[in-house]
């Protein structure tokens, strides 16, 4: 919960704006990124690395209490118990697997205690951020101990070769720019940012104003978009007596509409962000082959591939892109062994669902991700496979019909995939989805039993083509 009181008016200001205010103290304290990567930009530069460090406790311990009041101590608890795993166990499997055992667990007790059937912005949502930074330090502090001819190239450079002191791993978890909302940064970047190395000119602060600023401007623009759709779309508008009286076509359509807009509040919050960590430094990405700086490193969205794709994969790409990353390095990646590629994708979706939380609705969100993903894959290779179809789609006075077609189709596979991601339980999901009579069910299970069948009729054996040539 937020601190008691509303001393600056903060209760009054959100109902005057028709916000929470939950949700206009987490606007804030994002917004608040940017004086505090000012600061560190022209006082703390190059100074001694502790003075780093306790800048960023200080300022992610502040934002944590303005936010949630005393329950700051669920993050100081499990910082200091990550510490101590850290130094007690060393790099080890053993710890490696306690971390992620103590923290996943702390983070799903959190969950089951504090649900209710509303998104809430209470301490388990910056403290999925952090489950998800602290095991990963985990694993790149026992990768720091292994031979490195052993580790991949990514590895190699994610791997923490020091031992981290109490201070920097403390100041790693409650960096201000990153603490409520992401972006994932490693160990390893943050240790450059401290010691000021993360810049396009050596010795020198980073040339970044321009970089945060378009960002801030971009993350502003989803706000008042955002803002002024959700006067007429809403989530509960989705389950209202209103809706199941509309026409058949009106509730797919809404739902098509209702998943785009939906996603921006996550981008906007993901824009603010990346803007501070690009202005302080952190979202310095080396230089492209021309010598321009890429301030793309806490990059969580691209938005004109967002705005622009027409596939379901192409949002995946686009979207929630650190996080994406970090499922891949430390989870999909790391199952290799299994030997199974689709196997290793579902486990790592299903740690999605279960890290965002414990509602059925995520479970549910995730398998129609899965399912998807497989479907549209197939849909691809095929029209590559078929001499037909991608004749047909080569057709450049065709391409404006299936763009359009195409972006309908994404949008309401996608829209239909959020409805239990966001209204979360059983009843509710189930209530819209029994409205349009599981229309996205339906479609994708029958497009992965007929689509085997249709290959086989219209792409011919490579022993025929090989004749044909």
């Amino acid at each position: 919960m937020a601190v008691a009181g509303s001393g600056w008016g903060l209760a009054q200001l959100a109902e005057a704006l028709g916000s929470s205010e939950q949700a206009l103290r987490l606007i804030v304290s994002i917004l608040m990124g940017y004086p505090f990567a000012l600061f560190q930009r022209y006082f703390l530069f190059q100074k001694e690395t502790y003075l780093i460090h306790l800048y960023n406790v200080f300022t992610g311990l502040s934002i944590a209490y303005f936010n949630f009041g005393m329950q700051f101590f669920h993050s100081v608890l499990c910082v200091l118990i990550q510490f101590l795993i850290l130094r007690l166990m060393g790099r080890t499997i053993t710890a490696v697997f306690t971390t992620f055992f103590f923290q996943m667990t702390y983070l799903m007790a959190g969950y089951y205690f504090t649900a209710t059937e509303h998104y809430d912005i209470k301490w388990t949502m910056p403290h999925c951020v952090l489950t998800l930074k602290l095991i990963g330090l985990a694993i790149d502090y026992y990768d720091g101990g292994r031979d490195p001819e052993l580790l991949t190239p990514e590895q190699r450079r994610f791997a923490v070769r020091g031992v981290p002191t109490l201070l920097e791993v403390s100041g790693f978890s409650y960096f201000y720019g990153a603490f409520m909302v992401g972006p994932q940064f490693s160990m390893t970047d943050y240790q450059k940012l401290a010691r000021g190395e993360l810049t396009d000119v050596q010795g020198q602060r980073p040339n970044s104003f321009v970089p945060a600023l378009k960002r801030l401007s971009l993350g502003l623009l989803f706000l008042v978009t955002y803002t002024l759709s959700s006067l007429y779309i809403s989530d509960e508008y989705l389950i209202s007596d209103d809706y199941m009286e509309k026409p058949f076509w009106f509730r797919c359509g809404y739902i098509l509409i209702w998943g785009k807009i939906i996603l921006y509040k996550y981008v906007t919050c993901w824009l603010v962000t990346e803007g501070v960590c690009i202005l302080v430094g952190l979202g310095y990405n080396g230089k492209d082959q021309s010598g321009k700086p890429l301030w793309d490193a806490c990059a969580n969205m691209k938005i004109w591939l967002y705005e622009t794709t027409p596939l379901f994969t192409g949002t995946i790409a686009s979207f929630n892109i650190n996080t994406n990353a970090w499922v891949a390095r430390y989870i999909f990646k790391r199952l290799k062994f299994l030997g199974n590629k689709l196997l290793s994708q579902a486990l790592a979706l299903f740690f999605l669902a279960i890290w965002h939380g414990l509602h059925s609705g995520y479970l549910v969100c995730f398998q129609m991700e899965l399912l998807i993903v497989i479907a549209e894959r197939q849909v691809i290779n095929l029209v590559r496979d078929s001499p037909f179809l991608s004749t047909l789609a080569s057709i450049t006075a065709l391409r404006p019909i299936f763009y359009v077609l195409l972006q309908v189709n994404h949008w309401m596979f996608m829209g239909y995939s959020l409805v239990p991601f966001c209204l979360f339980t059983w009843d509710k999901w189930m209530k819209v989805y029994r409205s349009i009579y599981f229309l996205g069910h339906v479609l994708v299970f029958t497009l992965l039993l007929v689509l085997p069948y249709i290959r086989r009729l219209i792409v011919p054996r490579k022993e025929k083509l090989k004749k044909a040539e």
